[in-house]
């Protein structure tokens, strides 16, 4: 029981039910290339866990003939469970790699087991998706230890909506409107239709500033004062979509509709977050109207709590990034706000960034990665356009540095000259870029493709990458080198299934990001531009490729898990990192960890190894 107690699922079991697997039990030897099950056994009747040595899973390769090893199970991990739970035989031959020894379990106990213990029946049936549950559980309980239960950031938002909500028609005088709302004590009231579809929002902030400006006379008709187009989301939307929402435009209420788009109420950001402690709507509103760059300076050290706050209601890794990234591009379009004020280049322009924060992937770790797109107006050159904007783009580009994004070691910033182009220099960067695939190209390619724009018009962006993606859709040469430079970030494992140490940094660590996310994100880019997946986002590439059938929904689903869990553990390292006033790193050592992280991330590179070679079978490499 003890050493159950060490591993998944077992950790998580009753005391009973651990005992009755203990008692039922019988020890197990195989020697070094004994067959354990094989294909032509009959049907599985015995549940397995490895207690030492390891299992060898080996199948017959149909295009070559030759018998390859497609798994290792090492010590705490059990087998064959597809095969158990399916009452069949096992499709892959099960063999000892050196001495083993095996907590075996008759069909019958595996029954009683299988129907009496949660947690057991769960690990049976969901595998990996099951381990990243008890990850963000562990880094749940342990943030919530600080704050206490509130709501999941998963709730649906018709739990949160104000039913019958104070509604008017748009012809109702703004005094009558505003009593309406001190009747029923609220902060706003939605102007509908003869539908009951909302057309518009007046809330106590946009009481403020008529009053303020006082040019609008209180018998003025509401229509005429609201906000047009209020922000709408379904019901059965949750609470983080509606967080991010807030966070992005600043607004505190969102009106829920029903499936014909009719108003069945109301969500604010004190009915998201009970007592404002989660408060990522008002950080982002505070960054996003500060008023001096000192104060956006002192605000970003207010974002690691955040991150606390935010994994202990619930938010899973996938979501924090998205947090992080959100305030991230809050304060990026801030500084840029505050220069434009102080000293306005006269020139639209977008704010492109590239990477990971183009990914929206950024963690507390990170760089600047950003570039300009302009459009050159009538009587000027380009090269006059970058005279004016790039004395612009080095400002800001320093005070970003101030506000903790590091200065790019790489120059790629806007204040460079090569990455302050015009639209139609962007298009024949990306066509020389495309055409010569040079190594350094496809170094930029794990840059320059992934980008989005977070201040400026859209438009622009949108027309270029629709040009960029029909290029690379059609270049089937550019696809195959991509693909290429993708397989040079391999997974950490080594053939024993051990842990491939990084090149540099400590001894005996690996890197999370460039040995265990970077061979993900490389590899799904390339799927992504050959089917002309507009997303930058690394879940939401493998999402819309499994919606085009590229990707099996189970592989899909078997990526993105693994993925989560290893962006799990980074950012549970960088929480520690900060609690133990270290500095931020992406290297960890994989013999400090639990037995259930090292197990979780082991199976996470094997998954990054399947998706490798779905990459080295459709390229043919």
């Amino acid at each position: 029981m003890t050493f159950l107690r060490e591993h998944a699922p077992f950790s998580n079991m009753d005391d009973a039910h651990l005992a009755h697997f203990a008692e039922h039990a019988t020890l197990q030897f195989f020697a070094d290339q004994d067959v354990v099950i094989a294909p032509d056994d009959e049907v599985i009747r015995q549940f397995h866990v490895v207690k030492q040595g390891r299992i060898r899973g080996e199948r017959e390769n149909p295009d070559t003939g030759e018998t390859e090893t497609t798994f290792e199970i090492s010590q705490g991990e059990c087998f064959p469970l597809a095969a158990l739970i399916g009452e069949r035989p096992t499709r892959t031959l099960h063999r000892a790699s050196g001495d083993t020894f095996c907590l075996t379990l008759d069909h019958d106990n595996f029954v009683t087991l299988f129907a009496d213990s949660d947690p057991f029946r769960d690990f049976c049936l969901r595998g990996v998706s099951s381990l990243l549950d008890l990850v963000n559980q562990r880094i749940q309980t342990g943030a919530m230890a600080s704050i206490g239960p509130s709501h999941s950031l998963d709730t649906p938002l018709e739990r949160f909506a104000i039913r019958n909500p104070i509604v008017c028609s748009p012809d109702m005088p703004l005094r009558r409107a505003v009593a309406r709302m001190h009747e029923n004590s609220v902060g706003s009231i939605v102007i509908t239709d003869d539908a009951r579809k909302p057309v518009g929002i007046f809330t106590l902030r946009d009481l403020r500033t008529v009053v303020a400006e006082g040019t609008t006379s209180l018998d003025t008709p509401i229509g005429q004062v609201m906000t047009q187009n209020p922000c709408c989301l379904p019901a059965q939307a949750d609470a983080f979509e509606a967080a991010m929402l807030m966070a992005e435009h600043h607004f505190a209420h969102i009106c829920v509709k029903d499936e014909d788009n009719a108003l069945i109420g109301v969500v604010s950001e004190r009915d998201l977050f009970s007592l404002q402690r989660v408060d990522l709507v008002n950080l982002a509103r505070t960054i996003g109207t500060a008023s001096h760059l000192r104060t956006l300076v002192s605000l970003r050290s207010e974002v690691s709590r955040l991150v606390d706050t935010m994994l202990a209601h619930g938010a899973d890794s996938g979501q924090v990034v998205k947090i992080i990234t959100t305030l991230n591009d809050v304060t990026v379009r801030r500084v840029l706000e505050l220069n434009l004020k102080r000293h306005d280049p006269g020139i639209p322009f977008t704010w492109l960034t590239f990477g990971s924060e183009g990914r929206q992937e950024q963690t507390l770790l990170t760089d600047q990665d950003n570039g300009i797109l302009f459009q050159t107006p009538e009587g000027m050159t380009e090269d006059q356009v970058r005279d004016v904007l790039l004395p612009f783009a080095e400002t800001v580009n320093q005070e970003l540095a101030e506000c903790g994004f590091t200065l790019c070691k790489g120059n790629i910033m806007a204040s460079n000259p090569k990455l302050c182009l015009s639209g139609q220099e962007w298009d024949d960067w990306f066509i020389r870029f495309i055409d010569a695939s040079t190594p350094q190209n496809l170094v930029y390619s794990s840059i320059f493709l992934d980008m989005r724009a977070v201040f400026g018009p859209r438009e622009p962006l949108h027309q270029l990458l629709d040009k960029v993606l029909g290029r690379i859709r059609g270049n089937a040469l550019f696809q195959k080198m991509l693909a290429e430079n993708a397989l040079n970030r391999r997974p950490p494992l080594n053939m024993f299934r051990g842990f491939r140490y990084a090149p540099d940094g400590d001894r005996h660590t690996i890197d999370l990001k460039r040995q265990g996310l970077s061979p993900f994100v490389e590899s799904v880019r390339v799927f992504a531009l050959a089917h002309g997946v507009e997303a930058a986002n690394t879940l939401e590439r493998m999402q819309q490729l499994a919606r085009k059938g590229v990707f099996d929904d189970k592989d899909a689903n078997a990526w993105q898990e693994a993925y989560s869990l290893i962006q799990a553990i980074r950012m549970r390292a960088h929480q520690q990192q900060l609690d133990q006033q270290q500095p931020l790193s992406n290297y960890i050592n994989p013999d400090h960890l639990n037995p259930l992280d090292r197990r979780i991330l082991r199976e996470s590179f094997r998954q990054a190894q399947r998706l490798q070679q779905k990459l080295e079978v459709t390229y043919q490499l």
